[in-house]
């Protein structure tokens, strides 16, 4: 079950960006969060599609980009949150101070991890978009949207590393930060108070870790059994 303190002493001795409204601020970080969570839900669920082929995979993303208004769509609630949430995250997490060193709770550690998967996130989403978008191959131009197959291949060939190291670790960190944000999520805006109804709740964020993270492993499936990429050290015989 994971868990996490919405609000912990060490939150209340680093300064307060916004001053009289560092209130407003963190709910409004908390709610980027909640939008920001349910993107990453349906990205993962349309990724998961790569394991169906990659015929499957591109018809959704044309489906997706044939929506009406999609910029404006995406700048409202997905850009914009995100990077608001991003920004701000940053800042909570340069100026915490975990203690678990002292205090070996459950409750410590979870709010640890969620700060260090915080730090993967914002290396994993500028590898993510900048190597789907081809910038980390010789061609710069950004790679359209009705090629993201090809876009995945050749993201994917670039090493090993990337299918089995990189992409992972990114996976994991996104759905554990998402199932502990969405448990604290609650506590911020007082939907669970007792004791029993956070136990409870973090039952369906726990489901919740498990069903993101069998999409992400999906796709990474996916890529593997549709593109072969060069195979890591171990796998080679």
């Amino acid at each position: 079950m994971f868990t996490a303190t919405a609000t912990t002493a060490s939150d209340l001795t680093v300064p307060e960006i916004g001053g009289r409204h560092h209130f407003l601020l963190r709910r409004l970080h908390s709610l980027t969060g909640i939008i920001f969570g349910g993107y990453l839900v349906i990205h993962l669920l349309v990724n998961a599609t790569l394991a169906e082929g990659g015929r499957i995979f591109q018809m959704q993303v044309d489906k997706i980009h044939s929506l009406p208004f999609l910029i404006v769509v995406e700048s409202l609630l997905i850009y914009i949150p995100i990077l608001f949430h991003t920004i701000y995250g940053v800042w909570i997490t340069a100026t915490g101070q975990p203690n678990v060193s002292h205090y070996r709770y459950a409750k410590n550690w979870f709010y640890f991890f969620q700060r260090l998967s915080a730090i993967i996130i914002v290396a994993f989403m500028i590898f993510h978009i900048l190597g789907m978008k081809g910038v980390f191959g010789t061609n710069l131009e950004f790679v359209p949207e009705k090629y993201a197959m090809e876009s995945v291949k050749y993201h994917f060939q670039r090493s090993w590393m990337v299918l089995y190291l990189i992409y992972p670790i990114g996976v994991l960190a996104s759905c554990y930060h998402l199932a502990n944000g969405i448990w604290t999520a609650a506590i911020t805006w007082g939907l669970t108070i007792s004791a029993q109804a956070q136990r409870r709740w973090g039952y369906v964020c726990f489901g919740l870790f498990l069903l993101t993270l069998a999409c992400g492993l999906l796709a990474l499936y996916g890529v593997a059994r549709i593109n072969p990429v060069t195979s890591p050290p171990w796998l080679k015989g």
